[in-house]
């Protein structure tokens, strides 16, 4: 994995939107040497995204009352900006890519929760992204005692029965859960898994590779990532390689069902039989 490359996904000076994009370029296009963003190509690509800002700043100018402000700005942005959607099975590639995804108003989950939470943020409010059980979510902060928690591909707010239905899933004791605000890398690791599995799906194995050699340069000792990325190898004719992923899977998660499967096939595999690129 390029150095520079992690150096600027890991960079606290990138927003969040600047470093999708960064990681859209490596996947599609494969540029491991070219990592600085190329800024000329990303403005004009997000130039709808200021006019959105604006029209959501312009709405709520005039109006004084914090709570009214994020109703009415929420009610922009996902019936004027046409935001609402709903869940999907299975989400098309192009979710995933930043400018196109906005264009199309097709975003993936991950993509749109980092757009809401950036308009909602540029508006003057506090947001932040948070993992609530089983999603991830936006958390808009109308002040130091109201926060509004919603779903960024519907904009379905949970009220506090939703809330602890949710929590109420968490091991531990139910009073100590709090809902903490999710980092940078937890970020990235949702997008790339997710882009991941799409890419997968649609057989696209060597972009699907380049995610799993992002996911485990942020974190080399994930047993499924390397699981996935001997899967991948594997797809691509690399069995030789992916052994070493597959053994290491098998090690460190026995009681899988996957790696129970994984460990019979290992013990009958013939390398000598496979070829290695």
């Amino acid at each position: 994995m390029n150095t520079l490359l992690l150096s600027e996904l890991q960079s606290q000076e990138k927003d969040l939107l600047q470093t999708l994009v960064l990681l859209e370029e490596f996947v599609f296009q494969n540029n491991q040497l070219g990592v600085e963003i190329n800024h000329a190509l990303i403005e004009p690509s997000l130039h709808g995204l200021e006019t959105i800002i604006e029209q959501c700043q312009a709405v709520i100018a005039e109006i004084e009352s914090p709570l009214e402000q994020a109703e009415i700005l929420l009610n922009e942005l996902y019936y004027q900006h046409l935001f609402i959607d709903k869940h999907k099975s299975h989400w098309p590639i192009n979710s995933f890519k930043v400018a196109k995804s906005l264009d199309q108003r097709l975003m993936s989950p991950i993509i749109k929760a980092a757009f809401v939470c950036e308009i909602i943020s540029a508006c003057g409010f506090s947001a932040d992204l948070v993992y609530v059980p089983t999603k991830v979510m936006v958390r808009l902060c109308c002040n130091e005692q109201y926060a509004i928690i919603f779903d960024a591909v519907t904009g379905d707010s949970l009220d506090w029965h939703d809330l602890d239905l949710r929590l109420d899933e968490l091991e531990g004791d139910p009073s100590q859960h709090e809902i903490a605000s999710m980092n940078r890398q937890a970020i990235l690791v949702e997008y790339l898994s997710a882009l991941k599995n799409v890419l997968i799906r649609e057989q696209a194995f060597d972009k699907a590779l380049l995610c799993v050699d992002l996911l485990l340069s942020l974190n080399p000792d994930d047993p499924l990532q390397r699981r996935d990325r001997g899967f991948l190898l594997h797809q691509l004719d690399c069995f030789k390689v992916a052994v070493d992923d597959y053994r290491y899977f098998v090690e460190q998660c026995p009681k899988d069902p996957a790696a129970q499967l994984l460990k019979i096939q290992l013990e009958n595999i013939t390398l000598s039989d496979t070829v290695l690129h």
